[in-house]
């Protein structure tokens, strides 16, 4: 209901709505798992009774007294993943990467994925952020998509784009397109950012001060949204000057063994959120080579964020939002 009044106008009850829905659906995760267990333990006690007598003894009151007891695990589960969303973390990571790129002999990089800017996060949120971010002393900021959540008028609204304009870096801000561009329109949403200081990536490379070069794929959804098909990274990789290190933003961290194939020396990837809600993490394991953290392959250094912000719940529990900064050594 939130978000189909959001699209007709913006509004207190939009927002109320979508705030009450967001919550609801970690809850009902939750709850719907408490029942699962519950009916699970049921089956069980049919075949090999193990109730104890004050169960069995009055079962209405125990069953009343279950129903408290999992609701009110359920709202402080989920107030305790609220509080955990609101207070993200600095991952610092130091990779070497053997190159020569001239004079540059470090480069500090902070790398801010899935922010999902607005109706739930907004202002505040952004701004610590931005501190955060200029906190680090960064020689360029990357935005491996999903800047936006998926609509641009609550970001419009909240004038958020002059939060994004304060990010503060040496080479500047480079971001690509993630599936949740795509879901809010993709065209307003490369617009909006453009016009704020970001640079736009869109299944094209540039090399910066001579030194290295940052590739930027559209996110792999472009096809089910527009019928047309993203350029494979080998087209993209034609002109790069494999002699300079280079960096690949690519959001969905799938066929990972193409960037290896292909000479990148850095991926950097989000969209996975480590499954945002446990056990869900169990999931995006199974779906992704890493679904969070880490990885060199060959040459080869990967890293996939669980993201600094929340789509749909803003709950988090089994992971921290984070910020990565990335130290990078060349030789």
């Amino acid at each position: 209901m939130g978000r189909l009044l959001e699209k007709i106008t913006i509004s207190l009850v939009s927002d109320v709505f979508i705030w009450i829905g967001s919550f609801w659906l970690a809850m009902m995760l939750y709850l719907f798992l408490a029942v699962v267990i519950l009916d699970f333990l049921r089956m069980i006690n049919l075949f090999f009774p193990f109730f104890p007598q004050f169960i069995t003894n009055n079962y209405e009151k125990a069953k009343q007294i279950a129903g408290i007891v999992v609701v009110g695990s359920v709202f402080i589960t989920t107030a305790i993943g609220h509080l955990n969303a609101l207070n993200f973390h600095i991952v610092k990571l130091n990779l070497s990467i053997h190159k020569k790129v001239g004079s540059l002999k470090i480069l500090n990089v902070v790398v801010t994925s899935d922010i999902h800017l607005g109706a739930i996060i907004g202002n505040s949120h952004l701004e610590k952020i931005v501190e955060v971010i200029n906190g680090l002393n960064p020689d360029i900021v990357l935005l491996p998509g999903d800047i936006m959540d998926e609509d641009l008028a609550p970001v419009i609204k909240q004038n958020l784009g002059e939060k994004l304009k304060n990010i503060k870096s040496k080479y500047g801000v480079y971001a690509i397109t993630g599936n949740h561009e795509y879901i809010g329109g993709v065209e307003k949403a490369c617009k909006y950012l453009i016009e704020h200081n970001i640079n736009l990536l869109r299944d094209n490379a540039v090399k910066i001060g001579n030194s290295f070069c940052i590739i930027g794929r559209e996110d792999r959804s472009m096809g089910t949204f527009t019928g047309k098909k993203r350029k494979s990274l080998e087209e993209l990789m034609s002109d790069v000057d494999k002699e300079l290190p280079i960096f690949l933003m690519d959001h969905q961290p799938f066929e990972l063994y193409e960037a290896e194939n292909n000479g990148v020396d850095l991926q950097l990837s989000g969209h996975t959120h480590h499954g945002q809600l446990w056990p869900l993490n169990f999931i995006t394991n199974m779906v992704y080579e890493i679904s969070w953290g880490y990885k060199q392959e060959g040459g080869t250094h990967f890293y996939v964020s669980c993201g600094v912000g929340t789509w749909g719940p803003p709950v988090r529990l089994g992971n921290r939002p984070e910020i990565v900064n990335i130290r990078i050594n060349f030789d």
